[in-house]
């Protein structure tokens, strides 16, 4: 970085001189006085950066301090800390005032206004709890029971279902997957969706009329819905989604508006594709001049739409920052950042293939005519920078031919190429970095376990990101075992006992369901009953063998052997006898099983435990080291070399698919269809104003729901092909899985053959 803090540079020279170090793309953005700006940047092309220098350069060039500062949003806390870090840095530089800006998330910035005005939000942080997780999954089961106790008639039609079944059996197993599986799912979208979106419970029932003769989902989800609000103000809960909301209803309130908006000069808002329209909202009103409110926001977004990966389960879709950057286009206030340095030409080259295939398929499989915003993505290929840029070996040179493609036989002579391959350019080049991203973690430990070798015969070290994660699940997995010790005869504990089994790959995936309608029968079954499947036997076999610990060994030693149970490994191991030392201590010398879950009751709902490593996002990263990540995780991080396997046409796109305990309601699932139906109405409300004159159809919605998440699995593949500098490693193996959730690696005769994804095969032929 250029030296401005020399005492003998003038202010406007050393302003001059941080922007002389940006690229174009960046300039623009440095070059903001005031007004809307929409910057949308390609992967590495320094967007935090430009911003953060943006952002001092803004502080210096008006003056702002402490009463008028520049107010900075991103999505998550590590990058709040990190821009906040840099800026200061900045400002020390320019002799600007450190108080002369705010930066927080989204939610961060809305629990902080709300907690302002607890009067106008109606949130004081001293009766109020911001519920977790697992918590907000207790008051859903809650709503559910309470929905189905007040509404009789439409459970009984969601019994009935299209395919009505006169079975005793049948009617238990449609109870159950009601109760534990569809219904919860159901709600948490579409609370979710719709809170996110602005809509209340009301607003939610009076959609439901704008799908006429099926609009009976949407009804059924805003049942749920009151019910889940009913719930969580008898217990004096809130959750992220009310915090924007609380916020919204403080600056409804004209004086209150104009004092905030007064407070802060701009709003510079990074990671812009992830946010909500609710969010968008609030951003834009605190952006908002106080003195003349027709007057254009200052508002400043930055964002890759390309890079959009949470919008399939989370109302974030990046056709709002799209049409952002549309309507900044059209008054022509858009900055381009498509100069990037992080990779070598051939792989930068094949991530804008991926993208223009991509459009091209989804324009020729559209019906009407796509827009820009329907597309997968939006049209800006990577560039790479000038040759006198400042950053230190831009565009590196590739190692062999920069991306490789690869047909291994099956899964398991993948990860021995992957080895090969590894061997070879860590021998070569020992400080590189290194990395394999999966699409899901079943993936991550199959690939852990095959190459557990590796750091014995090699220097590499290895490292699962999954593995340590796995970690904080732990107390949570021994408390639902002991519920089931203790109650077996529950089919809700039942089902809850055999979903930790399945997880830990202890049983193969089935029907849990049919299993626990009737916990007896499964556990206990009578000489007359057909014989069990052998999936079916084991799992009876290794619950049966968990009630016999109850009656076999004392309860303080019970959590010890759940955890040999579930072959849990080494540092696995550790965290247990640490939870157990614990809990232990909580029951203050009471050694009855009652206590022992009250203890880890407490423990799990009060998510303070920790377990015996704790993840580090530098460790992800290291010289020498493979890193084995998800795509999803991997964002925001780059690697020398990047290996993504097992990208076959049945996972990249994949195919919308309806579990088979599910299909007695129809070819579709009651969340995709309730998410895309909401959202239908979001996007109409917050883009044009005014809502739909009528809804999706359910299967309409599901085929809606099904191009959605398409699209962002290319995306996803997109933003996991950019984290490569040197080397991109594709492959798809002839034989695989059936389906990885139901593989436990140690058998090949449980393969078949596997489909290449098409796009992968086109790249094939560009390449």
């Amino acid at each position: 970085m250029t030296d401005t803090a020399n005492p003998t540079i003038e202010p406007a020279a050393a302003l001059a001189l941080l922007r002389a170090g940006l690229r174009p793309g960046q300039q623009r953005l440095a070059d903001w006085t005031g007004g809307p700006l929409a910057v949308s940047a390609v992967p590495g092309a320094g967007k935090s950066h430009s911003l953060a220098i943006a952002a001092a350069l803004a502080i210096a060039r008006h003056q702002l301090h402490a009463r008028r500062q520049l107010l900075v949003v991103t999505f998550a806390r590590a990058a709040a800390a990190a821009i906040k870090q840099k800026i200061r840095h900045l400002l020390r530089e320019l002799h600007q005032p450190q108080t002369s800006f705010a930066v927080y998330t989204l939610h961060g910035l809305a629990l902080h206004i709300a907690s302002r005005h607890p009067e106008l939000s109606g949130l004081a942080l001293n009766t109020v709890n911001v519920i977790s997780p697992s918590q907000s999954h207790h008051c859903l089961r809650t709503a559910v029971e309470q929905w189905i106790v007040s509404h009789p008639d439409a459970y009984r039609d969601l019994l009935r279902g299209q395919t009505p079944d006169s079975e005793e059996t049948e009617r238990l197993r449609r109870q159950s997957v009601l109760r534990t599986e569809i219904l919860p799912e159901l709600a948490h979208t579409a609370i979710h969706e719709a809170k996110s979106s602005g809509f209340l419970p009301a607003e939610v029932r009076d959609l439901a009329e704008l799908a006429p003769a099926e609009g009976e989902i949407l009804a059924i989800a805003a049942g749920l819905y009151a019910q889940y609000q009913q719930v969580m103000q008898s217990r004096s809960f809130i959750d992220y989604d009310d915090m924007i909301l609380a916020a919204l209803r403080v600056l409804d309130y004209p004086p209150i508006r104009q004092l905030w908006q007064e407070q802060f000069f701009a709003v510079f808002e990074d990671e812009a594709q992830d946010s909500t329209p609710l969010q968008e909202t609030l951003l834009r009103l605190l952006a908002s001049d106080a003195k003349n409110p027709t007057a254009p926001p200052n508002f400043v977004r930055v964002g890759d739409p390309n890079q959009a990966i949470n919008s399939t389960f989370t109302p974030a879709d990046p056709i709002y920052f799209n049409a952002f950057c549309t309507a900044c286009q059209a008054q022509g206030r858009l900055a381009t950042m498509n100069q990037a340095g992080r990779s070598s030409r051939p792989i930068f080259q094949a991530a804008n293939a991926l993208l223009h295939w991509v459009n091209d398929q989804a324009a020729a499989d559209t019906l009407a005519p796509p827009t820009d915003l329907s597309l997968p993505f939006r049209r800006q290929d990577i560039q790479p920078v000038a040759a006198a840029d400042p950053q230190p070996d831009a565009n590196p040179p590739p190692s062999g031919v920069g991306v490789e493609i690869h047909r291994p036989a099956d899964v398991y002579q993948t990860v021995q190429q992957i080895a090969q391959r590894l061997r070879a350019l860590l021998s070569d080049n020992p400080k590189a970095s290194a990395a394999i991203l999966v699409r899901e973690n079943r993936q991550a430990r199959f690939v852990a376990d095959q190459l557990v070798h590796l750091p014995r015969e090699s220097d590499i070290q290895l490292y699962e990101v999954g593995a340590l994660s796995r970690h904080s699940q732990i107390p949570a997995e021994i408390l639902k075992l002991l519920q089931f010790i203790d109650r077996p005869h529950s089919p809700d504990r039942l089902q809850d006992a055999l979903e930790v089994l399945v997880h830990r790959q202890r049983i193969g995936t089935q029907d849990l369901s049919a299993l626990a309608t009737a916990p007896e029968q499964f556990l206990y079954p009578t000489p007359l009953a057909p014989d069990a499947k052998p999936i079916v036997a084991t799992a009876r076999r290794l619950c049966r063998s968990l009630l016999r610990a109850r009656v076999e060994l004392p309860p303080y030693q019970l959590i010890a052997f759940l955890g040999l149970a579930l072959q849990y490994d080494g540092s696995e191991l550790a965290t247990v006898q640490k939870l157990a030392e614990r809990a232990s201590q909580q029951t203050l010398g009471g050694h009855s099983l009652k206590s022992l879950l009250e203890a880890l009751g407490e423990i799990v709902a009060s998510e303070r435990f920790e377990g015996v490593e704790e993840e580090s996002e530098s460790q992800y990263v290291q010289p020498g080291q493979v890193t084995i990540i998800t795509m999803h995780k991997a964002k925001g991080l780059d690697w020398d070399y990047v290996f993504l396997p097992f990208l076959h046409q049945d996972s990249i796109p994949g195919e919308a698919w309806v579990p088979t305990g599910s299909r007695f309601l129809g070819n579709f699932t009651l969340a995709a269809v309730a998410r895309a139906q909401l959202r239908t109405a979001a996007r109409d409300r917050h883009l044009h104003h005014h809502l739909p004159d009528t809804l999706p159809t359910p299967q309409a919605a599901w085929q809606q729901a099904s191009m959605l998440k398409q699209a962002e699995e290319y995306r996803l593949l997109y933003v996991a092909m950019t984290r490569a500098k040197r080397l991109l490693w594709l492959s798809a193996a002839e034989n695989g899985p059936f389906r990885w959730n139901i593989f436990s690696g140690q058998s090949a005769q449980t393969l078949q053959p596997k489909m290449m994804a098409r796009v992968i095969t086109a790249l094939q032929q560009q390449i």
